[in-house]
């Protein structure tokens, strides 16, 4: 009988997803295993032969692993639909794939974030009471621990209802993974009071106002500042944020490069 301690967790990696693939993934793979004392079985969907020839560089005694051999790569530039229709070889859509059947605990990709969106739900369905699936991203603050922004792309469009479920979601997670016992809830607006942002904004923050946690509503400035452990917001908003969040390292690491020559 396994408990929950011993268990071995299957995990399905799509290797040929992502700007340097398979380099990082691989490189990934290794590092996750290295801390998971062998309590993973990575499934490393892709080409088999760069797998193989990458795998070589590392010591893989004691990595649990399969390959699960594809002969399609998806793009950065491919759309979701022709994913869909076109490419159902693919490292990105078998992975879903071995998540619909079972075969796998978890599916985790770095590619193209449309057609992972796009497979998920047509593949794997939404969990009920779910109107969109969001995506989420953690992002340091001056705290012990993360804030938690979603959407950051999934949904350019979106009502006040789909926020409230955003909300959600977003405690939910920070619950489970960050045994937070009762995540503190925001909405991003341009104001912290209740009749500023559109009319999304004001119907949000009165629907979110039935999660337990739920502070109103923050400004990007409170973002860093730890203000809220969730931050809703939709996607077009929520992925501006995050592409300005990024380029902040680059932006820090030209002026210290500056200042000191």
């Amino acid at each position: 009988m396994h408990t929950q301690e011993n268990r071995r967790y299957k995990i399905a990696i799509d290797i040929m997803g992502g700007d340097f693939a398979p380099v990082n993934e691989i490189q990934g793979i290794i590092e996750a295993a290295g801390e998971s004392s062998g309590s993973i079985k990575f499934f490393l969907v892709g080409d088999e032969i760069k797998i193989s020839e990458e795998l070589k560089k590392y010591d893989t005694n004691g990595l649990s692993y399969e390959i699960i051999p594809t002969d399609q790569i998806v793009s950065m530039h491919d759309e979701p639909t022709d994913v869909l229709k076109h490419k159902q070889n693919s490292s990105l859509y078998k992975g879903i794939e071995l998540h619909k059947n079972k075969h796998v605990d978890a599916y985790i990709s770095a590619g193209n974030t449309g057609a992972v969106l796009a497979c998920s739900t047509i593949l794997l369905g939404r969990l009920e009471g779910v109107s969109r699936p969001t995506i989420g991203s953690l992002f340091p603050t001056v705290v012990d621990k993360p804030a938690f922004i979603l959407d950051v792309g999934a949904n350019a469009e979106v009502k006040a209802k789909f926020l409230l479920e955003f909300g959600i979601m977003g405690s939910i997670f920070m619950q489970n993974v960050f045994n937070l016992e009762k995540p503190k809830v925001a909405l991003l607006n341009i104001g912290e009071e209740e009749t500023k942002g559109t009319d999304l904004q004001k119907e949000a923050n009165k629907l979110m106002r039935q999660i337990d946690g739920f502070i109103g509503n923050v400004e990007g400035r409170d973002i860093f500042a730890g203000e809220a452990d969730v931050i809703i917001t939709d996607g077009f908003t929520g992925n501006v944020v995050l592409k300005f969040a990024e380029s902040i390292t680059t932006l820090l690491k030209a002026k210290i490069r500056h200042y000191s020559e």
